[in-house]
Parts: structure tokens; C-alpha cells; sequence
């Protein structure tokens, strides 16, 4: 079985050709693109050394095609993927503001990948994994999160080391039923990765010291704090350092997190230690960015090895 597992939605993404373009007007977009966050972050964690596996759910349609293709291409174990046939494959309209910002319209929940059950999630599926990671944008439903939380039972029953990124926008910490999960994974979790705005909303908590205090005092060994372009920040028990950006010309920006994530747990899992693991990880979110398409920016050790070195030391 596969030493990385995760749960959760397979889409594609539709993209704006033009900066400053919106849903309210007649424009261009370009696409389909592979996507969906636990689909970057499996592939992500595949090219960069580990076996991985994905439980989900697409249509019978050329966009769910594409996009297990693309991660068979990876070497992704798909086994766990399953075709629904009277419904589509999730979509991801986006749009970029001129400041950074992006607009979504996505139709995940009425999408094949909102048919995911607690049924598909097995105990098999956890034998020899040695890493199961959560992803909070994949509660997104009752049955999601039941799934979500079996996993999370399983795998602390197999002693499986759990990583959890909130990846979750702070007004849905208002929907009672999500903020109940993300504190259960919160306090499940191995390793916490999020970023500055997730980490206060989660733990309700403004100061980050505190607020990392609070995580490590629980399940959690080890948070990582991801600032964008700005780095990030690794917290242990007994220690924390800063890491700094890779520069580079973001083109961009979605699937970076993620990116980040997938060669983090990687890393960890192919026993690199936290420095080295989160140095790339850095580099893997900034090659990520530089790359137009969510998955189009995944990358091989090699080529993350190549894009340090024409960058040198870190800004």
C-alpha cells in the first residue's frame, strides 16, 4: 500500500485569461486544468519521492479522465478513485484581481467527488501507510467529514502519523459542523500546517506563540506556519526557526500551499529532517507559483535541486 494517503476532491479548474476579468462580464478562460487541492498535494508528494495514494471520486467524463490520467502519469496509485456515472466531475471557475486576490465559483457539492461515503474509507487502504493527510477544504459535506474522521480513527488505530492544512476560508470556522471537525483533526493531528490567518481562526487564539503553544500542547509535534511569500516559520516543542523565501515571478499562486505540503510530508516520510524537508518545500511553493495551472506547477526533487541553484541562497 501506499506510504501517503488522502482523502478528498478531484476537479478541474477553469481559468480567467485576463487579469482584473470577473463573473459579471463576457470573457475568455482557459482550462481545463487538473486540480483539486488533496489531488495537487498527493501528486506533489508522488514527484517527490513517495508512494501515494488519493481516495476520490470524478464522472464518467473527459474532464475526470484528465484528471486521473495526469495522476496515473505521476505514478499516483488511482485504485481508490471511483467513477460516478450520473454526475460530473467538480469544477473551479477562477478569476485574479488586480491585487493577488482570487475569485472562485466551484460546483463541488453537487459534483461526482460529493459522493464520497464512509463506506469507501477502509482499513486496508491504511496497511504499511505511514502518513494520512487532511485537508479542511474537503469537509464540505456530512458525509466528507464522516469519511474524513473514519480515516482519522483508522490511522491512530494503525499508528499512522496525521497531517492536517486547514486550507479553509475563516466564515466557514461559522458553520458549527466544520468548525467541530477541524478542531477534532486539530487535536488528532501529528503535523499542523497552516497559515497565520488559519492558525488564529482555528485555535481562536491572536497571538501565534500562544496559539502554537496551544497546538503543541496537544497530539501535534511539529507546526509549520506558511507566510506565502514571505516563508515560513517551524515550531517544535522545544524549538522554532524561520525559512525564508525562494524568489521568483508569480504567475500562479494556486496549488502553492499545497505543493508545500506534498514535499513536506514526503520528505518526512522518506526520513529527511525537518530543515532540509521544509527547505524544499519552500522551493516546491515558489517553483509551483512561477507555473500557470494548479497542478502544472508539481515538481521531481530534480527540478526543484535545478530551480535552488539558479536562485542561489534563499531572499
Amino acid at each position: 500500500m501506499a506510504d501517503i494517503i488522502t482523502i478528498g476532491e478531484i476537479l478541474i479548474e477553469i481559468m480567467a485569461k485576463n487579469l482584473g476579468q470577473t463573473f459579471e462580464q463576457t470573457g475568455e478562460f482557459i482550462g481545463p486544468y487538473p486540480s483539486g487541492a488533496p489531488a495537487i498535494f498527493i501528486d506533489q508528494a508522488k514527484k517527490a519521492g513517495s508512494s501515494t495514494a488519493i481516495v476520490s471520486k470524478v464522472g464518467n467524463d473527459g474532464f475526470g479522465r484528465l484528471n486521473v490520467a495526469r495522476l496515473l502519469q505521476d505514478g499516483v496509485d488511482v485504485q481508490y478513485i471511483g467513477t460516478v456515472a450520473d454526475k460530473t466531475t467538480g469544477v473551479a471557475f477562477v478569476t485574479y484581481k488586480e491585487n493577488g486576490d482570487r475569485d472562485f465559483i466551484f460546483t463541488i457539492k453537487d459534483s461526482a467527488a460529493a459522493c464520497i461515503t464512509r463506506e469507501d474509507i477502509t482499513e486496508a487502504m491504511f496497511d504499511d501507510c505511514k502518513y494520512f493527510h487532511i485537508m479542511g477544504c474537503s469537509a464540505f459535506n456530512e458525509e466528507m467529514i464522516a469519511s474524513l474522521k473514519k480515516g482519522i480513527n483508522i490511522a491512530r488505530e494503525k499508528q499512522v502519523q496525521i497531517s492536517f492544512d486547514p486550507n479553509v476560508r475563516k466564515e466557514l470556522m461559522e458553520n458549527e459542523t466544520i468548525k467541530e471537525f477541524l478542531l477534532f483533526a486539530l487535536t488528532s493531528c501529528d503535523i499542523f500546517l497552516p497559515g497565520e490567518e488559519e492558525l488564529k481562526a482555528i485555535t481562536g487564539i491572536e497571538n501565534e506563540q500562544e496559539a502554537v503553544e496551544a497546538v503543541l500542547s496537544q497530539q501535534a509535534r511539529c507546526v509549520v506556519v506558511k507566510r506565502g511569500d514571505r516563508g515560513c516559520t517551524v515550531y517544535e516543542a522545544d524549538s522554532s526557526f524561520d525559512v525564508k523565501p525562494y524568489r521568483t515571478e508569480e504567475i500562479d499562486p494556486t496549488g502553492a500551499g499545497d505543493c508545500f505540503a506534498g514535499t513536506f510530508i514526503s520528505l518526512m516520510n522518506q526520513g529527511r529532517s525537518v530543515r532540509e524537508a521544509v527547505k524544499y518545500a519552500n522551493a516546491s511553493g515558489a517553483y509551483a507559483v512561477s507555473r500557470k495551472g494548479p497542478m502544472e506547477g508539481t515538481a521531481t526533487l530534480a527540478q526543484l535541486d535545478q530551480f535552488i541553484k539558479e536562485r542561489g541562497e534563499q531572499a
